[in-house]
């Protein structure tokens, strides 16, 4: 029993009263649990699947193929920050689990102790009856703590136990993501090639077209000169969304690296935004618009350049693919082109799982925001959370 005593009070007192410390370690709330967040992204991914399913029998397919890519890469989005979040909650209850291995193992011991001890020597004491009181008492009060203690121990090595299972997993499930985003890519692009019936306010000239970009140095220029791409007169718009000014969301889910005016490594400073984007993301018309132009053009790559309402032309550079045409008056939320880069493997995502967010958007979109033919700040139209989304 005295042996039994010292090494409680021995294991209280290297703890600082560990016990009471240890006990407030509870798991993740509900709504912070990695497994539960990893288990919604695969949840979501299955949705988009079905979903991919049922859009082949849509009425616009367009509109549906594209709700299915969106979905695919929100799936995949909520998947990687779930993996993340696994690994990081596995890695704290390991370093916890190793920082009390020495506790552990003394109240093991004492578990043992006392569990072998035969009952005639548990009631003996040195100090008589009124010893073995006390101490009785004593027990009586840390056996609960200690039986507390055993169970959160059994409860974080079970979560340990359920996040590797999740990470052994989710390979299968990332695979099944990444083919269905690739397989809903290629049939949105075959959709919107036959694609008929959207309103028209110009043809395109190819030759006037072609003229224009060999003499435009700038983009401004080449704004300026919108008018001369088409054939014949370039119908009047009425459109308004000044309504909308502000809390427009990004034509592409991302993060913005370097606002309006602010200097690159270079030294170069651009009256836009460039976001960060992941590869072959989805990038949409953020409002309702005529396309006024799409291809190659200076060295921002591929463009599209939208007119929401007269006199203002929102500008995309830096896509790999472009869809539309010219003229073209197109709802908002239509695609109009894909980010470049390739597909991650499945080992390079769940290698992202314990990095911070952001890590995977390896592509950049550049936003420029035209009134009246000069630059204005895209956050004067543009909406942004606390990332930057």
């Amino acid at each position: 029993m005295i042996r039994t005593a010292a090494i409680l009070s021995g294991f209280l007192c290297r703890a600082g009263l560990g016990l009471a410390l240890l006990m407030g370690l509870t798991p993740a709330q509900a709504a912070d649990n990695p497994a539960r967040a990893a288990q919604a992204a695969a949840d979501q991914l299955e949705a988009a699947t079905i979903a991919l399913q049922e859009a082949e029998s849509a009425r616009d397919r367009v509109a549906a193929l594209t709700e299915t890519v969106r979905a695919y890469e929100a799936g995949l989005a909520a998947m990687r920050d779930g993996l993340r979040r696994v690994a990081q909650r596995e890695s704290q209850l390991a370093a916890q689990l190793a920082a009390r291995e020495d506790d552990v193992a003394d109240l093991l011991g004492v578990l043992q102790m006392i569990e072998t001890s035969p009952p005639p020597v548990l009631m003996l004491h040195p100090s008589g009856p009124l010893g073995a009181a006390r101490s009785a008492m004593t027990l009586a009060e840390v056996t609960p703590a200690l039986q507390s203690r055993a169970t959160a121990l059994k409860r974080d090595l079970q979560e340990v136990q359920t996040l590797r299972v999740l990470q052994q997993s989710a390979a299968n499930t990332l695979q099944d993501g990444l083919n269905g985003v690739q397989d809903a890519r290629v049939q949105l692009s075959a959709a919107i090639a036959d694609r008929t019936g959207l309103p028209r306010r110009f043809t395109q000239d190819p030759v006037r077209t072609a003229i224009l970009i060999s003499s435009t140095e700038t983009l401004s220029g080449f704004a300026s000169g919108l008018a001369e791409i088409a054939e014949g007169e370039i119908s009047k718009s009425d459109a308004d969304i000044s309504t909308l000014r502000g809390d427009i969301a990004l034509p592409v889910e991302g993060l913005v690296l370097r606002g309006y005016g602010e200097k690159d490594a270079a030294g170069i400073a651009r009256p836009g935004w460039l976001v960060a984007a992941r590869p072959r993301a989805l990038v949409v018309s953020p409002t309702a618009a005529t396309i006024r132009y799409q291809g190659p053009l200076l060295d921002l790559g591929n463009v599209v350049i939208l007119e929401p309402q007269p006199e203002t032309l929102f500008v995309l550079s830096g896509l790999a693919e472009v869809y539309g045409s010219a003229g073209e008056v197109i709802p908002a939320g239509t695609p109009v082109g894909l980010m470049g880069g390739d597909s991650p493997e499945i080992g390079a995502i769940l290698s992202l799982s314990g990095e911070g967010a952001g890590t995977d958007r390896t592509e950049t979109l550049y936003i420029e925001v035209r009134m009246d033919n000069s630059p204005v700040d895209p956050e004067t139209w543009f909406r942004t959370d606390k990332d930057g989304n």
